[in-house]
């Protein structure tokens, strides 16, 4: 065991970066625990991409799980054994819904919509090996960097209070209205948001492992985050809010979760015509703003950006990114990226790849588990709070904005707004890269921009003026 130890420290650098393997292995299996509910998700969302005249899905629910779980051990182990950072990489919650249903409108098959993906990480490869992706995250103001973290903070906060229940949509058949005067009395308008059932006690679970985590947090407790998750989900079933496994092991050949029919599937000759264009740039920079914005948020939760904001050696995770994509293509699933979900284990301490090879082999463990792991993973009101616990904490990046230049806060504050009120990180990033630099040029201080910073506000610009954000 010495020498195991001794060779995961020399090849991860784990004592150069201040961390130990037992923290490392900690943060994966956190990181693991807070995003594994892609292994549901992910699958049944993709199922949508195709159904026949009857409405039925034409996609294997089986093979699409194991492909997700391929996609995410292969992008997790890619970025901790060549990229060695502690950020897990798996299937976009986001993009899936955009392939599923964004592109509907396009009346494409689902092999067209693979072959979309995988001409969209090509392109990310192709950017990445000339070095423009890196020079393109240097052109993002340091500010704006700050404020993805505060966004994407904010937006996981949100997500986790939605898919609680601790707050929910407004009552159907009410939209948002303005206040109504009825006599002479200003009525209580309709909102767009509003509290959930709190009688419900799968929300007072929730609301408990929120306050749980919190604590541990605040103790230093390790493990605070994977703690609470288990606390609560344990609860669940022991209250009975969660039906238990009809079965425990399943090979990923049986019958149930073949794979050979959306494996190696995609249509790429399809998509190389002119109509496509929309789609591809759509896909492209979807995704590319979503991954800078996710390094930059990691790495300022792990305080890995230097003094400049930037995050060091950024092309090598770029690339794991790239590749990642183009594998989940293959596999006969959605676009595949880095998870803001690794914050959780970076939060823990994780500092190297060693977190991320733990993520990835967990991952493909679950292989042999998907009957066993389905029922856990169907339990938001435990996963939930870890996710408001990790906005929570990305929030404090707010404390870099610069408060006393409008030029620079203003688009950070826009960005960060529709983040969270679209649900969408990418139309956050949009806006705000954008009116960046329209202020800038606008207040006649163009000599502070870089070139790059000018060309991606034109594309983001684009992303708006085509109607793009979804």
């Amino acid at each position: 065991m010495p020498q195991v130890i001794a060779f995961l420290d020399r090849f991860f650098a784990i004592r150069a970066r201040d961390s130990s393997a037992r923290v490392e292995i900690l943060g994966g299996i956190t990181t693991f625990a807070a995003m594994a509910y892609i292994i549901v998700a992910n699958p049944a969302i993709l199922q949508f991409a195709q159904v026949d005249e009857a409405g039925n899905p034409l996609l294997p629910l089986g093979g699409l799980t194991v492909a997700t779980l391929l996609a995410a051990a292969f992008g997790c182990l890619l970025m901790g054994l060549y990229a060695n950072r502690p950020i897990a990489v798996a299937p976009y919650m986001g993009e899936n819904a955009f392939i599923a249903f964004g592109l509907a409108a396009y009346h494409i098959t689902w092999q067209e919509r693979l072959g979309s993906v995988f001409l969209a990480g090509l392109l990310f490869l192709l950017l990445t090996l000339v070095h423009l992706r890196s020079w393109l995250a240097t052109a993002i103001p340091k500010t704006l960097k700050h404020s993805f973290a505060v966004g994407i903070g904010l937006f996981l906060f949100f997500i986790g209070l939605y898919e609680t229940g601790i707050i929910t949509s407004a009552v159907e058949g009410r939209p948002a209205t303005p206040p109504l005067v009825q006599n002479e009395k200003i009525t209580k308008p309709a909102v767009p948001v509003r509290l959930g059932d709190w009688t419900d006690p799968k929300v007072q679970l929730a609301l408990a492992g929120f306050v749980l985590t919190a604590l541990l947090m605040h103790w230093r407790v390790r493990g605070a985050i994977l703690l609470g998750i288990a606390t609560i989900a344990g609860a669940g079933f022991v209250l009975g809010m969660a039906e238990p496994p009809t079965r425990v092991f399943a090979v990923p050949w049986d019958p149930a979760y073949r794979l050979d029919e959306i494996v190696l599937q995609l249509d790429i000759v399809g998509v190389l015509r002119l109509s496509f264009l929309p789609i591809l740039f759509t896909l492209f920079l979807i995704s590319f703003l979503d991954t800078l914005g996710t390094l930059f948020a990691l790495g300022s939760a792990g305080k890995m950006l230097d003094d400049k904001g930037n995050l060091p050696d950024i092309e090598k995770p770029m690339l794991v990114d790239s590749l990642s994509c183009m594998f989940a293509a293959l596999a006969g699933t959605s676009t595949s990226g880095a998870y803001i979900e690794s914050a959780t284990g970076i939060r823990e301490g994780a500092r190297t790849g060693l977190a991320a090879v733990t993520t990835g082999l967990l991952f493909a463990a679950a292989l042999f588990f998907i009957p066993l792991v389905e029922p856990f993973q169907k339990l938001t009101f435990a996963y939930g709070p870890s996710l408001m616990i990790v906005g929570l904490l990305m929030f404090g990046a707010v404390r870099q904005l610069e408060m006393d230049d409008l030029t620079e806060l203003a688009p950070a504050v826009v960005g960060i707004v529709l983040m969270v009120f679209t649900y969408n990180i990418a139309n956050g990033l949009a806006a705000g890269l954008a009116l960046y630099p329209l202020l800038k040029l606008a207040s006649l201080r163009g000599k502070e921009l870089h070139p790059g910073t000018i060309l991606l506000g034109a594309l983001c610009l684009l992303y708006y003026v085509f109607g793009l954000p979804h």
